[in-house]
């Protein structure tokens, strides 16, 4: 039996290197899990009643591209947060974010460019969809280091000409998973100067993007439309994962220029999966609120707030600009995090799970990414473990 070659090369996906790396007893009693990602907030008190009402909707197919109540609700978004207004047809409705920037490679990537196989740029570390992204789609990913010495963002200009004359879609988050380090304003418009010149798309994932200090982040989308770019120039991927804490609602919104949307509309009429109708109706209720998110919001700064006082003493911390990670460097990243599942039950992620090692280097491998999702107390208490453990 043949199968296809095209993922052979992976390595093993994070979770399950995770829990292989911590397979052994701990000393602990108390475990204090912060790998992964999931909000452990309250999300709106409203849903609940909301999505009662409606369960007669799970008696219908859905909306594909999502109900026009859904689309103006993220477009009402897009204008309080940015300004922006992004009429229906240049919005579609997601599945989870995940599957949104996925999808938009096999819609959008060409087969070829300028007569050669194109290439897909990520930074590095990164989102393991962009990988099997570029994989899927016949590109040849290229990971671009964001390190300390680039500011934890991919300095794409320092790539060569014939990379980026191949370049078809180059992915950016901001602000970055796992750094939480933010794209600027001239950061954005040096990218989109850039794409305009090699004549690429920019995928930009702004999952994080309602989780900050005290400056909004500014967004691919807004910058590019500043600019007088064209419209399709810059795809935006945003959720309510993290925003309202919602990550099993599997609700986020691609947005972008007309013709890019109408292609990943098209790709979705044949093999999508579209948001379940009473979930739909739910999410344009989140959508429509933002009261909720500045109570999340400010549940999150005082968690920044409680890590700078518990780790800012330490060389090389970085308190991060935005999201709900620390990047906190060691010496060795698993080492560091089987140690601190041993000796206090604190389950942290090996920043190498999330990079690759490219010219035989790993920017991941000498730091853990540490999710501050948990109840403020119990964050303060693994915080607390990780600095005594690792650092006193």
């Amino acid at each position: 039996m043949v199968f296809p070659e095209r993922f052979s090369n992976l390595p093993v996906a994070t979770w399950p290197r995770l829990r292989a790396l911590l397979n052994v007893p701990s000393k602990a009693s108390d475990v204090i899990n912060m790998t992964i990602g999931e909000p452990r907030h309250a999300f709106p008190a409203f849903v609940g009643d909301i999505l009662a009402a409606n369960l007669a909707g799970f008696n219908s197919y859905p909306s594909n591209e999502g109900q026009d109540d859904l689309l103006t609700a993220m477009g009402g978004f897009l204008k309080r947060r940015y300004g922006l207004d992004v009429s229906n047809d240049r919005i579609i409705a997601l599945n989870g974010t995940r599957e949104g920037l996925y999808n938009a490679a096999m819609a959008l990537c060409p087969e070829t460019k300028n007569g050669k196989q194109p290439v897909v740029l990520t930074p590095n570390p990164f989102y393991p969809v962009y990988a099997v992204a570029a994989l899927s789609v016949a590109a040849e990913p290229v990971y671009v280091p964001a390190t300390e010495a680039t500011g934890h963002l991919p300095d794409f200009a320092s790539l060569s000409s014939e990379a980026l004359d191949r370049t078809a879609i180059a992915y950016l988050c901001s602000p970055a998973n796992p750094q939480g380090a933010v794209a600027d304003e001239a950061y954005w418009r040096d990218l989109i100067t850039l794409a305009e010149k090699h004549d690429f798309k920019i995928f930009a994932d702004e999952c994080y993007s309602e989780i900050y200090r005290d400056t909004p982040p500014p967004g691919g989308l807004e910058i590019a439309t500043r600019m007088g770019a064209d419209p399709d120039r810059v795809v935006i991927f945003q959720s309510l994962s993290k925003r309202s804490n919602l990550p099993g609602l599997r609700c986020g919104f691609a947005a972008g220029g007309a013709k890019s949307i109408a292609r990943l509309r098209q790709l979705r009429a044949f093999a999508g999966a579209p948001l379940p109708g009473p979930l739909q109706v739910v999410a344009t209720k989140v959508w429509d609120d933002e009261g909720h998110v500045e109570e999340n919001r400010s549940l999150y700064h005082r968690k920044y707030d409680i890590a700078d006082d518990i780790l800012g003493h330490i060389p090389g911390y970085m308190s991060p600009q935005a999201g709900f990670f620390l990047w906190l460097q060691v010496d060795d990243g698993e080492e560091a995090a089987l140690k601190l599942w041993q000796d206090t039950g604190v389950r942290t992620l090996p920043g190498a799970y999330l990079s690759r090692e490219v010219a035989g280097e790993n920017p991941g491998k000498g730091y853990i990414r540490v999710a501050m999702v948990a109840p403020t107390q119990e964050m303060q208490r693994g915080l607390t473990q990780i600095r005594d453990c690792l650092y006193g």
